[in-house]
């Protein structure tokens, strides 16, 4: 049994179109409503337009099928207000119950989302060039400690650094061009894909500053709070929730970061004991602590496992990584997906009917054409049209194998 192959598409203005996405063989829909603010009703009406215009080509005379279904929503964003504990969180939490009715009447079951604080994503390099000459996201240490100490110049920050990597992060910073820090500024906070609005640098001080009297313990209870209010709905409505975990799982900007480790899995899936309380397992974010064994992660939590993320990262040792081919790097895909696909299997002998797990090829290489052309860092039609292939042909080998 094979897993549902989807694909992250960021609407009508993605570069990559519909039709690019059935080419590449995908059949799932991984979208969202970005248009609406943070904290607002996904209406019906809503949910029921973006649908038709992924479901159904009205290009022609006659309105016909694409082959697409929305299977998974990336994400409904969680207000500021919720993650912070503020009063007024309730009224946000209501409409986040309101906006999951709506998700299951329409009839998606699964929904991404994340509790990073703050900052969505991170990256210091959108445009890493490869050996080949392809172009890769990355993650410097000494370029973020160049951000955080010497540019954001973060209260305290230097007490997270070593007397080495402050060194290293002073000069760098002192041998960078006007150009190149307005490079990195706008690389770690500007916005991304999928994340939240971008920041100036004192509008993101000031953002920081609403964390700092809030630790991993008192986070933790911000977002139990969180879920006891919403998984409840999401179970009534059919709706499988999959957290995301912090991308990258380190400590960045002193802010809690709780979706990390496999013992902030373990916390976050007991809060609420239901297949609707689940994970999104990023190999690549996972991936970077070499303390996750993301097969053994499969094996203890797979019962709660509602969406992969499949992609592989090379760690450098020193804190720094970039995205590599999606079966190179650290991340031992052949297992992993062995792991995935033995958790179908027995998903299928209780007659579950989630036994089949929807995937997307994550965070492909910019390669080939699109080098020529506009895409989002990460997600250019051929870096992932490749990643997704090699993905699929490892599956298929692993399946025919019959070690599954």
């Amino acid at each position: 049994m094979r897993m549902l192959q989807t694909w992250r598409w960021y609407g009508p203005s993605d570069p990559v179109t519909l039709t690019d996405i059935r080419q590449a063989g995908a059949t799932g829909i991984v979208t969202a409503l970005h248009q609406i603010s943070v904290g607002e009703v996904w209406s019906i009406e809503e949910l029921e337009k973006r649908k038709r215009m992924i479901e159904w080509d009205y290009s022609k005379d006659k309105p016909r099928r694409r082959g697409l279904k929305w299977s998974v929503i990336e994400s409904i964003p969680v207000h500021e207000d919720i993650k912070l504990g503020k009063p007024g969180r309730d009224k946000w939490i209501e409409n986040y119950r309101q906006s999951l009715r709506n998700v299951g009447w329409v009839g998606i079951h699964t929904v991404c989302y994340n509790f990073m604080p703050v900052v969505d994503w991170t990256r210091t390099n959108l445009e890493m060039e490869l050996e080949d000459g392809a172009r890769a996201l990355a993650f410097d240490m000494i370029e973020f400690v160049v951000f955080d100490v010497y540019m954001l110049q973060r209260k305290n920050a230097e007490q997270d650094y070593s007397e080495d990597l402050l060194e290293q992060g002073r000069e760098k910073f002192e041998s960078m061009s006007d150009e190149q820090r307005y490079v990195l500024q706008k690389n770690i906070i500007a916005g991304l894909p999928g994340g939240q609005e971008g920041y100036s640098l004192e509008q993101f001080r000031e953002k920081l500053n609403t964390y700092v009297d809030i630790d991993v313990t008192q986070y933790r209870k911000n977002l139990a709070y969180f879920l006891k209010a919403i998984i409840p709905v999401a179970e009534e409505a059919g709706v499988r929730m999959a957290i995301h975990p912090d991308d990258p799982p380190i400590p960045l900007f002193g802010l809690p970061r709780i979706v990390s480790t496999e013992e902030d899995l373990a916390y976050l899936l007991n809060v609420y004991d239901s297949t609707s309380n689940g994970f999104t397992l990023c190999t690549g974010s996972l991936g970077v602590r070499p303390d996750n064994d993301l097969v053994r992660i499969i094996e203890r939590y797979g019962s709660k496992l509602n969406f992969a993320h499949l992609r592989s990262t090379q760690r450098d040792g020193h804190g720094s990584f970039h995205e590599t081919g999606h079966l190179r790097g650290d991340v031992d895909m052949f297992n992993v997906i062995a792991a995935i696909l033995r958790e179908q299997k027995r998903r299928h002998s209780v007659h579950r009917q989630d036994a089949v797990i929807p995937m997307r090829a994550d965070h492909g290489h910019t390669l080939l054409d699109d080098l020529k052309k506009k895409t989002n860092p990460g997600y250019s039609a051929i870096g992932l049209l490749r990643g997704m292939a090699e993905l699929r042909g490892l599956e298929m080998g692993i399946e025919k194998s019959g070690i599954v």
